[in-house]
């Protein structure tokens, strides 16, 4: 209800946090976003925002200092609200436990399981996808997941977690039938059996039989060698499981069938039997900039859907912030592993500059325009940081060098802001001939680009 005064108040902490976030104060932002989920306990967006900055200050594999010994208390309410089916404060207790370990596998199983029983079931899936980030091969875990999907009636969605515990354990006979009687709910729910040589569509025990063996297939529950190319790469890994490179080649056929998710299970696996090795973290990190860039998708699709909605627009914002920050994270680190790479430093230079670091991305600008494929593209941007730090003289010269190497038709963006800041430029030396002539090759090729029709009259009435 729209005048229920928890969701008022929920709202009201939703909006301080996402404020504190913007600034960096994580303590404050986890302390908001802590309020908007205690009193909109249903809502994932919050809970997913919390988890998002819980572990921002937390990176993966990390936590509060003496975590384990004040996590003893919350562990013994967890278990006391378990034994009386208090699913309120479980998971509250839960959440509590997760302000000092935010990846803690079991603490948030216990936030799906607290959920769940409350009928919040789009939470509870969350909490066991958490669950299953840090601890992929937990049977119990994967089978609850699998469950509570086919109880929404995600049938493809569960048969994928139920696949994976039969992966683990071939021997696991629940597991096999739940992705035979999994596939047949999907066909049975999308209709997708037909029989031969009617104009309708009948149920028929045959017709059934044959849409679930397409079904399968399509799924990867293949047992036969050359029937799957997923199951062929996890029959390797069972062969040989201490074989990185069979997980980074399943790992990149996740990858490629977009399945993110799961092909950051495989890279964490293979960067982990590796004892490190960059390239293998530097292709985990894609992945999981791959899965943030995902969320931040979702979150601008929510805001364009509602662009009334304050909270909505704030949070599609500083998600897209987190993004940009992540991505700096990374290929800061890649620069200073691969200092020849102008393309990756150019890269830099642009996350910098999204973020109005100018001072930043100056000189990683400034390495790029040495390779002749980004030369007019580095130099306008090279440019673009000047003006922001009110250097005209400097952002001239760049922009004078970018415009030999912009053609119209080729970079017709960049040759048209190329020709519009020099003669905004030009105007503020008191040159109107040349500022006119930047404006006129604005206008031949767009005659309504920005103001430069209003600016090229005003010039000429002198």
């Amino acid at each position: 209800m729209a005048d229920d005064p928890k969701k008022k108040i929920a709202q009201d902490c939703f909006k301080k946090g996402t404020e504190a976030m913007v600034k960096q104060n994580w303590d404050y932002a986890i302390e908001m976003f802590g309020q908007s989920v205690k009193f909109a306990p249903d809502n994932l967006m919050f809970r997913q925002t919390l988890r998002g900055v819980e572990r921002r200050k937390y990176p993966k594999g990390t936590g509060a200092k003496m975590a384990g010994m004040r996590l003893m208390g919350v562990k013994a309410s967890i278990k006391k609200a378990r034994m009386t089916k208090n699913w309120a404060n479980l998971d509250q207790s839960a959440e509590e436990g997760l302000t000092l370990v935010p990846w803690d596998a079991e603490l948030n199983a216990d936030i799906a399981e607290a959920t769940a029983n409350q009928g919040f079931n789009d939470v509870a899936v969350q909490g066991y996808k958490w669950s299953v980030e840090t601890d992929p091969n937990n049977k119990v875990i994967l089978k609850a997941l699998g469950a509570l999907l086919e109880q929404k009636g995600e049938f493809l969605e569960a048969i994928k977690y139920w696949d994976r515990v039969f992966k683990l354990d071939p021997l696991d006979m629940e597991a096999r039938s739940k992705i035979t009687q999994l596939n047949a709910s999907s066909v049975i729910d999308k209709g997708e059996f037909e029989e031969e040589g009617g104009d309708k569509k009948e149920r028929s025990i045959e017709a059934i039989r044959k849409a679930i063996g397409k079904q399968a297939s399509a799924s990867g529950s293949a047992d036969g060698p050359g029937q799957s190319e997923e199951a062929d790469l996890q029959r390797a890994i069972r062969k040989d499981p201490d074989n990185k490179h069979a997980y980074l080649k399943l790992a990149d056929f996740y990858r490629r069938a977009g399945k993110i998710e799961d092909a950051a299970a495989m890279y964490q696996k293979a960067l982990e039997l590796s004892g490190g090795d960059p390239n293998i973290r530097e292709q985990l990190e894609d992945v999981e900039i791959d899965l943030m860039r995902k969320s931040v998708d979702i979150a601008k699709s929510n805001a364009a859907k509602t662009p009334d909605d304050k909270e909505a627009v704030a949070m599609a914002k500083a998600q897209e912030t987190e993004l940009l920050k992540r991505e700096i994270e990374s290929y800061r680190t890649r620069v200073e592993r691969h200092p020849h790479d102008l393309k990756l430093k150019f890269t830099l230079g642009e996350r910098f500059y999204k973020l109005k670091m100018y001072s930043q991305a100056i000189p990683m600008f400034q390495a790029s325009v040495q390779d002749i494929r980004m030369e007019g593209a580095a130099l306008l941007l090279l440019a673009k940081c000047f003006i922001n730090e009110k250097k005209g003289i400097l952002a001239r010269k760049q922009l004078e060098k970018a415009v030999p190497k912009l053609n119209p038709q080729e970079h017709r963006d960049s040759f048209l802001e190329c020709h519009y800041y020099l003669g905004r430029l030009c105007e503020e030396a008191k040159e109107p001939d040349k500022a006119e002539e930047h404006y006129g090759e604005v206008l031949a090729v767009d005659y309504e680009y920005k103001d430069a029709l209003k600016r090229m009259e005003s010039l000429a009435k002198g």
